[in-house]
């Protein structure tokens, strides 16, 4: 291990509102700087009501605490769209006298990107000032590795282990892109999809892949969708469906309101009981992934 002092790790996440007033300016930024419809805004009100508001920023402030005791070093949680910012972390890590910050995003699919993010914000800093800034070290895409992989799978199991024991189809579903994303070369696809299998194979029964949440601005996204593979499942005479977010760490709009509402829902109009895997948040396995990627990631920094 080569962590040493004046290290510290930043955990990345996409982010959330604590107050419903800052959804426009939230939807306005992820859509880089595009206002969003009013329509757009309303129905993110409904969304955030209808769940009683978003986790993802609890949840990922105690995986960045309890990240820092497996550690023994700081670990600083940054958002890509609300607060704490990328920028507003990167100042925290410097006020703390941190010299080198590892970059650990919460989305292991899309490191490059939520990384690329991060060195964005510090050049804005350094852009600002005379001196040089911190010196940022990216972990590899980490959405294969064997913790992570075992988190899914043990939760999968202790969540609805009878249900696939019995014949229950197993869905694993994460967030769509864009095709165009995917046509520009970004790996998310084959990352996905090799996680996807090695969760599947450990706990040895088939699955299907779905996409969902995928935007309405008219692009072709990733599929096939969570709503067309529910089809599916209920035209070859299934009861029950598990389905498992294995795209999402932590629970937020995309799980607590795409699945658990609106999935559930159409699901119970095709006759169907959908079990739904919660998301890993502050699990042991998880946070072992975590440290150990960082632990990578320190020994070819040294």
């Amino acid at each position: 291990m080569a962590i040493r002092a004046a290290e510290g790790a930043l955990l990345i996440a996409h982010g959330t509102v604590v107050e419903l007033d800052e959804l426009e300016g939230f939807l306005t930024a992820i859509r880089r700087g595009r206002p969003a419809p009013p329509t757009l805004v309303e129905e993110m009100r409904h969304r955030y009501r209808a769940i009683g508001g978003s986790p993802l920023l609890e949840v990922t402030r105690a995986q960045a605490r309890l990240l820092s005791h497996r550690l023994a070093l700081p670990v600083l949680p940054g958002m890509r769209f609300g607060a704490p910012s990328l920028g507003e972390a990167l100042q925290e890590a410097e006020s703390l006298g941190l010299r080198r910050l590892y970059l650990l995003p919460a989305a292991p699919y899309s490191v490059k990107l939520y990384c690329s993010e991060a060195r964005a914000a510090l050049s804005r800093l350094d852009s600002q000032r005379q001196k040089p800034g911190l010196e940022l070290v990216a972990v590899e895409p980490w959405g294969d590795h064997p913790r992570l992989v075992e988190a899914h799978a043990a939760a999968i199991e202790r969540a609805a282990g009878e249900a696939l024991a019995a014949g229950a189809p197993l869905v694993l579903s994460v967030h769509s892109l864009p095709l165009a994303v995917i046509a520009g070369g970004d790996d998310y696809q084959r990352e996905v999809e090799r996680s996807a299998e090695l969760i599947a194979r450990r706990l040895g029964v088939p699955y299907t892949l779905a996409y969902q949440s995928q935007g309405a601005d008219g692009q072709e996204w990733l599929g096939p969708s969570v709503q067309s593979v529910l089809g599916t499942v209920s035209e070859r005479s299934r009861s029950q469906v598990v389905l498992a977010p294995i795209g999402f760490l932590t629970e937020h709009v995309e799980t607590l309101y795409d699945l658990d509402v609106q999935a559930k829902a159409q699901a119970a109009s095709l006759g169907l009981e959908l079990l739904r895997v919660p998301a890993l948040g502050t699990d042991a396995r998880l946070l072992d992934a975590m440290a150990d990627v960082i632990f990578a990631a320190s020994d070819v920094g040294a």
